[in-house]
Parts: structure tokens; C-alpha cells; sequence
């Protein structure tokens, strides 16, 4: 689930969340792959496809690196000398 946080750290408090974006990527592919919409529309289309693939990569990337951090914390914490 996004919260506040999650959305600020993917780059725009405006931005949809994760599968939201994803969700509706989906759906402008469909509707890219069966055709029957004209040049304008299938533009505009693209264009929001290419919009959605960047939220959720921001998503993604921001994901990555707190994972990335969670990992790098908890080797070196495995690592530190223990207090006696």
C-alpha cells in the first residue's frame, strides 16, 4: 500500500501509486494492440503509456534502493562488534 511517504519518494505527491499506474499501463496497451483508434488517439495514447512507464519505474527504482539500504543496514549490523 503507498502512503504519503512512498509517493514523495517516487517523485511526485501527484503521481497515481504503483499499481494504479501499472494498472492503467496495461490497460493503453490493450487498447494499443487492438487497434481501431486513430492516429491522433493512438499518439495520446503512447504518450500516456510512456507517462505511466516512468511513475512506475520511479516506483520501482525507489523500491530497489530502500531495499538496497535495508540490506546494507542489516550487513552492518551483522558485522559490528558486539557489546559486552
Amino acid at each position: 500500500m503507498a502512503t504519503t511517504t512512498d509517493a514523495t519518494d517516487a517523485g511526485a505527491t501527484d503521481a497515481p501509486g504503483y499499481e494504479q499506474a501499472r494498472d492503467e499501463l496495461i490497460d493503453v496497451v490493450r487498447r494499443l494492440e487492438a487497434g481501431g483508434t486513430t492516429l491522433e488517439e493512438s499518439l495520446a495514447l503512447w504518450e500516456r503509456g510512456e507517462e505511466l512507464a516512468k511513475v512506475c519505474r520511479r516506483w520501482l527504482d525507489g523500491a530497489r534502493a530502500r531495499l538496497d539500504a535495508a540490506l546494507a543496514q542489516e550487513e552492518a549490523e551483522g558485522e559490528a562488534p558486539e557489546a559486552e
